[in-house]
């Protein structure tokens, strides 16, 4: 029989995804959970993160708990309190590079990345309203798969069986800070709805060192709030209706006059699953999201700062839609066949040449895309001790009604590119196998192929940072990974576990921002670009290779408990024509070496505490490594002391050590920095 090990890797999913206790007409119970992942599901090793790490982090935000896993990042480090909100893509194993996600977010079932630019709402996304959330690292084919190249993430809505009744949570912290959440949930017959609220504000810190800022640095200021509501009602003895709807607006300064940014977004989706005789689940959601921003440069003394792009309006729509059966095939064997189809429109508009105290050009650029995709997952238990497993997706891509389109004030179009309307085919597949040695010994195996579609933004949309400018490209091709990994996971002891994968990766066609030349001078598709600056182009590279090692491991004792993770990745593009002077070079943003460890009491009564302790190796700003941004490590603390019945007290520490966190760094030298040491105070009140 495969061991707890092993099977912690998909069994949290599947507890939460576990039918009623009881279906009679007289007493039906509502889970609010998707059907069960398959046993098969441990050989592609996932990762569970539970309720209480989610919430327990000092910043309390769900991409700092999602650092715990072996070769998470983000394109910055900087969270989504102070990063431009475009820059938070999720990635796996080292296969960034710009800041689009080559890994698929799900939140009961729904993708969650912008339709236009692919970015992550992350402050939209309260872990207080999570149960837990799953990481599977390795290309996809399963729901979805289209956008899973580096891995997908699975979020959990938290249901009856984990939200209080009523919880109210206010928190005050350094420069300002200000985080309030409430939350009531309720039994509605048979059914079951809740409501939760968040609001956080801060006046921020300032972005550039000491050393080297000057009059004109403003702090990173933000102010986000959302708002969740869900409901689950019975539609039979075996079948049950889930609706969520999310509304949410987040305005953040990055430091510069200028330089405000907005996103608002209202998100609504419908799941119906049944867990009769044919279990099924059938799924629809819709999108709707708006982005602005503002951009601007600061002169070499940092006295002034001069406004070099207004985005003033960036509409976006996201539809999509699944239906997946799962028929019983009995003697060990389970079956998933499904559907789903993506659909997204969007479109930037930006206001840009500043000249003589005003703008004096206008762009339009967008386009269209859809998806439709079948797949079948096969997995089968031919003995107790081992669990095959196998998929293919077969996908049908658009890309549709593209434009860039440039004028002037007065209405003379100076630029109007139109490509043709683009369609193709992908198939991708995956197959694993996990074994069990010994009682208390799993090795695993799994082979994977995976795609992602490039992102309306990266086909279309031209940008700059400073004084670099990097122009778009509408024939950018697919992403294509193929990948193997091997692992073995390890349990001696009841109260000890641990885990190794080694793992190779190619992402042929990879998408990059390739240098061509420097300024001065006037570049396709970005216009001019001062002495200094760098003209870059998004192009298809050969490939990007990464291969690693990643360790977990975690020893509970008590009310004690220690998780540690650490992932070494070698992660070097292979690059040709006019983008050979990246051939062997890391990509950007991508350390070798990412470790965090976490020591924590949490009695079921009394006081808690926790240690965290994250170290990120050095990488590299730009694609051909000339700004190298340094190793940080950081300590985060947390304290949470009961005061009486249902009162607690909650002291929270981030970057204890205040360490500087280089996050970038900008031609001229100048660096962008990580939150820097934040303390909280806070009082939460709960209800069961």
């Amino acid at each position: 029989m495969l061991t707890e090990v092993a099977r912690r890797c998909w069994l949290a999913g599947a507890l939460l995804a576990s039918p009623a206790s009881a279906q009679t007409p007289e007493t039906i119970v509502v889970t609010g959970r998707s059907l069960p992942a398959p046993a098969g599901a441990a050989a592609y090793g996932s990762v569970v993160l539970d309720r209480e790490r989610l919430t327990g982090g000092a910043s309390g935000r769900l991409e700092e708990a999602l650092r715990d896993v072996a070769g998470f990042q983000q394109f910055r480090r900087t969270d989504s309190r102070a990063a431009n909100p475009t820059s938070q893509g999720a990635t796996l194993r080292g296969l960034g590079g710009n800041a689009s996600s080559r890994a698929l977010v799900l939140l009961d079932g729904v993708p969650v990345a912008d339709p236009f630019a692919g970015y992550i709402p992350w402050s939209a996304l309260d872990p207080e309203r999570l149960a837990a959330a799953r990481v599977t690292r390795g290309g996809g084919a399963g729901p979805f798969g289209a956008g899973a190249v580096g891995g997908t993430i699975e979020l959990f809505g938290a249901g009856p069986a984990e939200l209080p009744a009523a919880s109210l949570a206010a928190a005050a912290g350094s420069r300002g800070s200000l985080e309030l959440d409430a939350l009531a949930s309720s039994r509605l017959g048979s059914g079951f709805g809740w409501l939760s609220g968040g609001f956080a504000r801060g006046d921020g810190y300032l972005l550039v060192p000491g050393r080297q800022r000057g009059p004109v640095d403003l702090p990173a200021r933000y102010r986000q709030w959302s708002l969740a509501v869900g409901g689950v009602a019975p539609a039979g003895d075996a079948t049950e209706l889930q609706a969520r709807a999310l509304l949410f607006d987040d305005r953040r300064r990055r430091g510069l006059p200028g330089s405000d940014s907005s996103t608002e977004g209202a998100d609504a989706s419908l799941r119906v699953v049944g867990r009769g005789t044919l279990p099924f689940e059938a799924l629809a959601y819709v999108q709707s999201r708006r982005f602005a921003s503002g951009f601007a440069s600061a002169n070499a003394a940092r006295t002034a700062a001069t406004p070099t792009l207004d985005q003033y309006n960036t509409p976006a729509t996201g539809l999509g839609t699944k239906l997946e059966l799962r028929p019983d095939l009995g003697g060990g064997h389970e079956l998933q066949l499904g559907v789903d189809a993506r659909a997204a429109a969007g479109e930037t508009r930006e206001r840009f040449r500043f000249q003589n105290g005003a703008f004096t050009r206008l762009r339009e650029a967008g386009g269209r895309t859809r998806l439709a995709g079948v797949y079948a997952e096969h997995g089968w238990n031919p003995t107790p001790a081992l669990a095959l497993t196998a998929g293919a997706r077969l996908d049908r891509w658009w890309i549709e009604d593209g434009r860039l389109v440039e004028r002037d004030l007065g209405g003379i179009a100076t630029l109007a590119e139109r490509p043709g309307d683009r369609a193709g085919w992908e198939p991708t597949a995956r197959a694993g196998a996990v074994a069990a040695l010994s009682p208390a010994l799993d090795l695993r195996a799994a082979a994977y192929l995976g795609w992602r579609l490039p992102t309306l933004n990266e086909l279309h949309r031209p940008f700059r940072v400073g004084t670099d400018a990097t122009a778009a490209n509408p024939d950018l091709d697919p992403e294509r990974l193929r990948g193997v990994e091997v692992g073995l996971d390890f349990e001696p002891l009841s109260v000890a576990r641990a885990g190794v994968t080694l793992f190779w990766n190619e992402l042929a066609d990879a998408i990059g921002n390739v240098t061509v030349a420097r300024g001065p001078g006037s570049f396709p598709g970005a216009g001019f670009v001062a002495a200094g600056g760098a003209y870059r182009q998004r192009q298809n590279l050969a490939a990007v290779r990464s291969r690693g090692i990643e360790l977990w491991g975690r020893l509970a004792y008590g009310d004690w408990r220690i998780d540690a993770a650490y992932a070494l990745t070698d992660a070097r593009v292979r690059a040709d024509g006019a983008a050979a002077p990246l051939d062997g070079r890391r990509p950007a943003q991508t350390p070798r070496h990412q470790a965090s460890a976490t020591i924590a009491r949490a009695p079921a009564r009394g006081p808690g505490a926790s240690l965290t302790a994250r170290y990120v190796g050095r990488q590299f700003e730009d694609d051909l490594e000339t700004r190298r941004l340094d190793a940080a490590f950081t300590l985060d603390a947390v304290a949470t002391l009961p005061l009486m019945r249902s009162f607690a007290l909650r002291l929270r520490a981030e970057n204890l050590l205040d360490a500087e966190v280089e996050a970038g760094i900008g031609d001229t030298g100048i660096v962008d920095r990580g939150t820097p040491r934040t303390l909280w105070l806070g009082l939460r009140y709960e209800l069961r």
